[in-house]
């Protein structure tokens, strides 16, 4: 079950209200609530429709839990700059072509109008930073979760929703078994 932190220390930061970051703890307060009895429901049996229902709103609580965690613990009272020698400060120069450049961006993103985040995001890819808008925060990823990379598979002819279903976790890596319960290697043989 995850803990409702306290984030009190930014109330009088000097930039954003008491009354706005206060309504903000009480939103934040209602996802961690909703994140563990949306927990909870998704221990029950499979196959309810309360089970299915929530597994799909699950994404919208938990990262309204987490977005706000991570906006809450990048505040400050006093602030402070990003050091100019950090390896973050020069990979925003060499992706924007200066700092000032991505924090124009940034706020460009930011003043939009409408209901959202802005997240500067890092792909681990091409390792290329970008300033993103994030309509809402209900689109099933979960924010400040690493994705797992899966093992080489050649999906069984049944079908892609079948072996995402039937996927195995074991050990660091994932396995797909068929609906015998034959798990796959790499080669699409049995093992």
């Amino acid at each position: 079950m995850y803990e409702l932190k306290n984030f009190e220390s930014i109330l009088g930061n000097g930039v954003l209200s008491d009354e706005l970051l206060k309504g903000h703890f009480g939103l934040y307060e209602g996802y961690v609530k909703n994140t563990n009895g949306a927990l909870d429901i998704m221990k029950k049996e499979e196959g309810i429709y309360e089970f299915g229902e929530v597994s799909r709103r699950f994404g919208w609580e938990w990262n309204g839990m987490r977005l706000h965690e991570l906006y809450f613990s990048n505040m400050m009272k006093g602030g402070s700059e990003l050091e100019k020698g950090s390896d973050l400060y020069k990979k925003i120069e060499e992706d924007f072509g200066s700092y000032e450049n991505w924090e124009k961006n940034f706020k460009a993103k930011a003043s939009m109008r409408g209901i959202g985040w802005v997240i500067l995001y890092l792909d681990k890819e091409s390792g290329k930073l970008f300033n993103t808008w994030i309509n809402e925060h209900d689109g099933g990823h979960l924010s400040g979760a690493d994705f797992l990379k899966f093992a080489k598979q050649k999906i069984p002819e049944r079908g892609f929703l079948y072996a995402l279903a039937r996927l195995l976790f074991n050990g660091n890596e994932f396995h797909v078994e068929d609906e015998c319960g034959v798990r796959r290697d790499d080669s699409g043989g049995s093992s």
